[in-house]
């Protein structure tokens, strides 16, 4: 059954982004910065509101103790340090120009602002970083947080990733994400007043939302500003209050061809124009307990893409007028 939406586009063919049948990050790189260009993962070294008692102590249901920065960089060393012993992991592989600066662990603007701009500006700084990408939450952007992204956002383009998770209240109290979606509206309102690109994190398989649900999730993204999406997959993690529900039966995880087909749903109800910055998820080999075939990144990848190509599928292709 397809979601009600009256957001409808004629999108006859597809797109042209090289071999991928959406509009992928490395395309949008490749096209804005001229060469591949990699994201090196920075930890601030702060908390969370979801964490510190302002909102909640345990965070969102699904976080891990590392607030989502599992693969973040040694929060002892400065921002500097943390960014040269990256690239030399990173450039030991491969030969490698440009990089981003991704500020990934917890909540990266809840802290005080001269803070924040003493450890972004020294980011952006770097020789070798092309951008900033900053992860955070809607509730976390302060007017004087606002203006600082704006301002270096002069410097080098300046993205701020949001974790919505979910449109559905439902979900979104039992996740404990804490803040009303009218507050994610104001956030991409405040956020593109000052021509930031605003990232979109979603979760796809979260217990209790059906199909229905999690289109209408993608639909309504389809009618904000915004310029990127990351279509998780539902990582259950050790050490997480979603371990315990799952332990217990209270939900299951999806299957890999299970997946496979809501994610080409999805990306058939996305406006091309939005980014894809990622499709899957890879959490920690250490941690992870649910789904054990989201491991196999590489291989959920040629899947995706073969299952694309067999269906003839693209980004977009359900958006066209009902009759």
């Amino acid at each position: 059954m397809e979601p009600v939406s009256e957001y409808h586009k004629e999108v006859p063919d597809p797109p042209k982004w090289n071999e991928k049948p959406y509009h992928s990050l490395d395309f949008m790189l490749r096209e804005r910065f001229g060469e591949k260009v990699y994201k090196v993962t920075l930890n601030g070294g702060m908390t969370c509101p979801n964490r510190d008692g302002k909102i909640g102590r345990r965070g969102c249901i699904f976080c891990s103790a590392g607030g989502s920065g599992d693969f973040a960089a040694d929060a002892s060393l400065s921002i500097t340090e943390q960014i040269n012993s990256q690239i030399a992991l990173l450039g030991a592989k491969r030969p490698i120009r440009k990089y981003i600066a991704y500020f990934q662990a917890y909540t990266n603007t809840y802290a005080p602002v001269d803070y924040l701009e003493k450890i972004f500006t020294e980011a952006i700084s770097h020789p070798s970083i092309v951008a900033l990408s900053v992860g955070t939450r809607p509730d976390c952007l302060e007017p004087d947080v606002l203006e600082l992204l704006g301002t270096l956002n002069r410097q080098k383009p300046v993205w701020v990733e949001l974790g919505l998770q979910t449109i559905h209240e439902k979900t979104a109290r039992y996740i404990r994400r804490g803040y009303p979606l009218s507050c994610f509206e104001q956030a991409v309102k405040e956020l593109r007043a000052r021509h930031l690109d605003v990232i979109v994190h979603t979760i796809l398989g979260l217990p209790g939302e059906t199909r229905n649900d999690i289109l209408s999730t993608m639909e309504y993204l389809n009618h904000m500003d915004i310029q990127g999406i990351k279509l998780q997959l539902l990582h259950v993690l050790a050490g997480t209050d979603l371990a315990e529900d799952y332990a217990r039966g209270i939900f299951r995880v999806l299957g890999r061809e299970e997946y496979l087909d809501l994610l080409i749903d999805c990306l058939e109800h996305l406006d091309p124009s939005i980014v894809i910055h990622r499709v899957t998820g890879d959490g920690p080999g250490n941690l992870l307990i649910a789904p054990l075939w989201a491991s196999r990144k590489r291989e959920v990848l040629n899947l995706l893409h073969h299952n694309m190509k067999e269906r003839g599928s693209f980004q977009g292709k359900a958006l066209r007028k009902r009759r």
